[in-house]
């Protein structure tokens, strides 16, 4: 077998995979075409093998790399999901890919119409009455909602200071707090995992703008005190802000804006089909209620019917923050969240939550037996392990996460949220067989056996990857992706 790495060292001399065309011209009339400050110097570095060779080589990298086809892919807090290639085949069509983001209305009615029943299907399932697509990640629509309190809170007078964030937050939330000019403040969670009424009421007074709260938390664990902490939120003049990160716990079950949310991000490419983790864009969306709704970003798809029968978009909007993207957002991602939301209906949307519920609680008492569950009460569609009880033996939350790699599963989140010591947290989705996630916690519980007996062995994983284990600090300072020919 070849096990040469890079393209470049399987390159032959005068090797040839893909002949050119005839030109009918000669070299020096094709480069007299050609201004001489455009001309190259030397010959460009370029690989030279057959096609087969060049397939073979893409092929193999593709299976160095762990992706959700190949293998489950436990990632906690991000959901990563199977996404349907019926969806990629939809975003995909030529009336969408060819269509100009620059176009005038009256050539893109087929875009818009999607866009704004993505909007309809997004307040159904939120409860929420205004939605807009154009923020492009989660972090942007938290970005784009903060800004949103902060324009309504100075259209009432008073800006206020700062936003209230549990201690289980994403960390983009003290961060977008940060950017939008307010000061985070932290709260506890008590000892269920959860945030109640009387420390929202202790730390809340009329500079408070907003409490910022994840729903499921990023414990896995459902706010069960919610009504009554926006009881609190509202009673302050306060808005209470959702990270719609974890949404796809409650899918066709809760409606986060008819339980006192005021504003929730989506993430259209971790709920609705486009799985995170993958390098490419995302999309965010802010739903908000009435009150809110003149704040959201320009422009908005119109309701209303211009003079030509078509819709539009609408840039009147004197109360609005403005535009917060070029163009509508990043239209692929909304496409396929679309078509993901058409192909299931709403039966189906429950049906998701249902099984990444279904799935995390088995995992959670597969588990529960052998690993620290800091947090072992039912829950939503995913949950954290400690590996404390490992730890005493010498093997760190890192070192399992690496062992896992030798058996073809990619490891969870580790370390994350914090307040949990030696956290795993463990999102199987609603996508993953029973096989798999028995097989996934039998491998889980014999890495900790073998932890115990012999934990040298799993200090040094992992053995059958492509690579061993790097100094991931180094990497990040030392950023060297550079061949030299």
């Amino acid at each position: 077998m070849n096990d040469k790495i890079l393209i470049y060292e399987k390159s032959v001399p005068g090797r040839v995979g893909t002949p050119l065309p005839k030109t009918g011209r000669g070299e020096s009339e094709i480069l007299n075409l050609i201004p001489e400050k455009h001309r190259r110097r030397d010959d460009a570095a370029l690989p030279e093998a057959t096609e087969g060779e060049v397939m073979r080589h893409f092929i193999a990298l593709s299976v160095k790399n762990h992706h959700i086809d190949k293998g489950f892919y436990p990632l906690g807090s991000c959901t990563m999901k199977y996404n349907p290639k019926l969806n990629d085949a939809a975003a995909s069509l030529p009336g969408f890919i060819n269509q100009h983001p620059l176009a005038p209305c009256r050539t893109a009615s087929g875009s818009l119409q999607i866009m704004l029943e993505l909007e309809e299907y997004l307040k159904e399932i939120s409860g929420f009455a205004a939605v807009s697509l154009q923020p492009v990640a989660g972090a942007h629509g938290e970005f784009t909602g903060l800004l949103i309190i902060r324009a309504y809170h100075k259209d009432k007078g008073k800006l206020r200071k700062k936003v209230l964030i549990p201690d289980s937050a994403h960390g983009t939330n003290p961060a977008s707090v940060t950017m939008v000019g307010y000061e985070a403040v932290q709260i506890k969670s008590n000892a269920m995992g959860i945030i109640t009424p009387e420390a929202v009421a202790a730390a809340i007074d009329d500079d408070t703008a907003a409490l910022m709260i994840t729903n499921p938390n990023t414990l896995g664990l459902f706010e069960s005190d919610i009504e009554k902490v926006a009881e609190v939120v509202h009673k302050a003049g306060a808005l209470l802000y959702m990270d719609g990160a974890n949404l796809n716990a409650q899918l066709g079950v809760v409606q986060p804006g008819k339980i006192g949310f005021d504003v929730l991000h989506f993430n259209l490419h971790k709920t609705f089909s486009t799985p995170h983790g993958g390098g490419g864009p995302g999309a965010g969306g802010v739903a908000v209620t009435d009150k809110l709704a003149p704040f959201l970003p320009v422009p908005v798809i119109s309701r209303k019917i211009d003079e030509n029968n078509r819709l539009f978009l609408d840039y009147d909007r004197p109360k609005t923050i403005g535009r917060m993207h070029s163009f509508y957002g990043n239209f692929a991602n909304i496409v396929r969240a679309y078509a993901y939301i058409r192909s299931l209906g709403a039966r189906g949307l429950k049906r998701v939550s249902e099984n990444a519920v279904l799935n995390a609680n088995y995992l959670r008492v597969l588990l529960h037996d052998e690993f620290e569950v800091p947090y072992d009460n039912i829950c939503m569609h995913e949950f954290v392990l400690s590996c404390d009880r490992q730890k005493k033996s010498g093997v760190k939350g890192l070192d399992i996460a690496k062992r896992l790699l030798d058996y073809g599963f990619h490891a969870p989140t580790i370390y994350f949220p914090l307040i949990v010591h030696e956290a795993f947290m463990i999102e199987p989705t609603e996508t993953e067989s029973r096989e798999t996630l028995e097989s996934f916690a039998s491998t889980l519980i014999a890495i900790s056996k073998e932890a115990e007996k012999d934990p040298e062995t799993v200090k040094h994983a992992p053995y059958n990857t492509p690579v061993r284990r790097l100094d991931e600090v180094k990497a990040a300072r030392e950023l060297d992706v550079c061949y030299k020919h």
